[in-house]
């Protein structure tokens, strides 16, 4: 198969036509999905799906779309699962998003129309450096602009409708999953293993040309709740203790230098609060846990457990309770035991003629949880830099060049599946 990646002539205009939509998700929110805006992209890969002939794509109750290229070879093969992710963060805002388009880049710094303060600058970020002459997409400078992940779910599409339009590439069935709700954690919970009947997948949701993950953070959430003594402030002498304060002192008692995000990268992992919120009588901390090896998790959380004694303790009438939710867990632990999914991406980037790049996500992927509900599925590239900021952006030729991986390991999945 010769470089075909020139051929996706589409996949700026359909990434842009996708930004546009607002589809952040809201963490508080309890309903699925978070927010029902983002079913309005759903419904418009729904009927980009049903057009192209894909006539058993469907939008179901909790906004997942789920379709089937079929196969068209005659013998049987491993089905791969194509996954992205439509919802936007919520740390910045995805309202009103204008995508603009920098034709042939020449290195300079990028400064966005709506906000001359926000520069895209190739020393913040050096893969800009490599860019030269390509198409780079940015938002206006008053919102992010929605590559993660809307430069993965274009990118699929564009591989998909290029296989339907190309018969003479063989493959076989290609299940295609767009889900609601990654960004706030919740981007898997609902899906229907079942239905979606696939043997192994990728998840379009990475950044640097040819990178392919394999491995993910572990993750936690811990939650701590310290319950004060209240007492009117001018009678409080000896009989307040104030949760506020208490819940103030165990964070400003975690470590300055090493195991918080501020002084970690690498493969070492943190513990980080992400949110208090604290009254005279009740309070209560959310941590979020990381670390490469899983068994390091309760390590930390033992530290954090031990910290809070020792604070609360100063305070004989006052109580904490602390609260151990698991998150997800490192792929790799599924995909080094099955390991084909690795290999087929490894082999269709080389083809490409990308270099391969391999390297752990600080962080998790729908890939991370889909791996341990019996989909082994390693992050593939789309592109996507500066996420969750106005500094945001991608390149054109990128998205192609991961449209064109998803299309060669389709292919050689023939060969070696």
């Amino acid at each position: 198969m010769d470089k075909i990646s020139s051929s996706f002539t589409g996949i700026a205009e359909r990434f842009m036509r996708y930004v546009r939509i607002d589809t952040q998700s809201d963490p508080a929110s309890t309903t699925i999905p978070s927010t029902q805006k983002q079913l309005d992209l759903s419904r418009l890969l729904l009927k980009e799906l049903q057009d192209a002939g894909l006539y058993d794509a469907e939008l179901d109750a909790f906004g997942y779309v789920y379709a089937t290229l079929p196969s068209n070879v005659n013998k049987i093969l491993p089905s791969i699962c194509l996954c992205a992710h439509v919802d936007t963060a919520p740390d910045c805002s995805g309202s009103g998003v204008i995508p603009l388009i920098h034709k042939n880049y020449q290195l300079q710094q990028i400064s966005l129309p709506d906000d001359l303060s926000i520069v895209i600058d190739p020393i913040e970020f050096p893969d800009l450096r490599n860019k030269r002459g390509e198409d780079i997409i940015t938002a206006s400078g008053t919102t992010l602009l929605g590559a993660d992940d809307k430069a993965g779910v274009a990118a699929i599409m564009e591989a998909v409708l290029y296989l339907i339009s190309h018969p003479e590439i063989p493959h076989g069935n290609v299940r295609i999953l767009f889900t609601p709700d990654e960004e706030i954690g919740r981007g898997v919970d609902r899906v229907d293993m079942k239905k979606l009947a696939a043997d192994f997948g990728f998840t379009l949701d990475g950044g640097p040309l040819g990178s392919l993950s394999d491995e993910t953070f572990s993750a936690d959430a811990v939650q701590i709740n310290i319950d004060g003594v209240s007492a009117h402030p001018g009678y409080a002498a000896g009989r307040m203790e104030h949760a506020a304060k208490i819940s103030s002192e165990i964070v400003a008692s975690l470590p300055q230098e090493h195991l918080i995000p501020e002084k970690t990268e690498g493969r070492l992992g943190f513990v980080h609060p992400t949110k208090m919120t604290a009254t005279l009588e009740k309070a209560t901390i959310d941590f979020i846990i990381r670390d490469f090896d899983t068994a390091a998790l309760k390590q930390y959380e033992d530290y954090l457990n031990k910290l809070a004694a020792r604070v609360v303790g100063k305070y004989p009438n006052s109580r904490f309770s602390f609260q151990v939710t698991e998150q997800y867990r490192n792929m790799r632990e599924i995909l080094d035991a099955q390991p084909l999914a690795v290999q087929l991406a490894e082999r269709a980037i080389e083809e490409a003629g990308l270099t391969l790049q391999k390297h752990p996500i600080r962080g998790g992927t729908d890939g991370s949880r889909l791996s341990f509900m019996g989909l082994p599925c390693p992050n593939l590239f789309a592109g996507e830099y500066g996420i969750h900021s106005k500094k945001e952006w991608v390149s054109v030729q990128d998205m192609q060049r991961a449209a064109e991986v998803i299309v060669r390991i389709c292919e050689l999945n023939t060969r070696h599946g």
